[in-house]
């Protein structure tokens, strides 16, 4: 069904139809500056501050933002070569690679965060329109193509930089990419079990529907804080009723 402009994504759909290549390439350029902007001037003390991720400090995901770039260089290799390189060598291994990132002294650990985005940025730039074609699987086990690297890293960076509390909101985000992330969202919120919810953000005529159990509660509210929501993140969100939003399950 529509609403105004835009076609309401369910959870069948793939998320994939709003976004193009060179928007996630833009996005998780955006995202790296938002990053970078976010940890600026933090001292020891400062990364040692609670993030908006519970148990995690503002230096466990910087440190989790940083592996990642590497984990994705990893990937890059893998399509630029054909040579399978996977993102981590272990799940152990991942996790130990953040404990050591966030023990980092304050300056390395934002030079590694920095280091690490620009590597993984000058190999994407290097690759070949055929390379950007070949086959890659993530560290969940998908296999995809390289051209999905890009929209992988815009998510990790565009929300992280929120999650790092210290300034960078929702809001602060483009707001087409809080529309491919909601379809994204909401695709695999599909496949598991969970409330039944149709969401709209009325300003921009936009919408989504959560298959799931029961009658369907409506959600309104603006873009920023539906995103917000849908990613898990901490949102006074409320139903039609006034009543908060239902609970969610885990995102990823």
């Amino acid at each position: 069904m529509t609403n105004g402009t835009r076609t309401y994504s369910t959870g069948t759909g793939t998320g994939a139809g709003t976004r193009t290549f060179a928007d996630a390439r833009r996005w998780a350029l955006i995202g790296a500056e938002l990053t970078f902007e976010a940890v600026a001037g933090l001292d020891d003390a400062g990364y040692a501050e609670p993030s908006a991720l519970p148990g995690w400090t503002r230096a466990h995901v910087a440190a989790h933002v940083a592996a990642n770039a590497e984990a994705l260089s990893h990937l890059v290799h893998w399509a630029a070569t054909g040579e399978p390189t996977p993102m981590y060598a272990s799940p152990e291994e991942r996790a130990a690679g953040i404990e050591r990132g966030r023990a980092l002294p304050a300056a390395q650990l934002t030079a590694w965060l920095r280091r690490s985005a620009d590597a993984l940025e000058a190999g994407m730039d290097e690759l070949t329109d055929g390379q950007w074609r070949h086959e890659v699987v993530t560290a969940q086990g998908r296999t995809v193509p390289a051209t999905e690297l890009p929209w992988m890293r815009s998510r990790e960076v565009c929300v992280h930089a929120v999650d790092l509390a210290t300034g960078v909101s929702f809001a602060d985000l483009p707001g087409d990419f809080l529309i491919a992330l909601c379809d994204d969202v909401v695709a695999k919120r599909a496949a598991a079990p969970g409330p039944a919810v149709t969401l709209r953000a009325a300003a921009i005529g936009a919408g989504w529907e959560l298959p799931g159990d029961g009658e369907p509660v409506l959600v309104t509210g603006e873009l920023s804080d539906i995103t917000a929501y849908l990613t898990g993140r901490d949102v006074d969100l409320r139903a039609a009723d006034g009543s908060p939003a239902p609970a969610l399950g885990a995102w990823l």
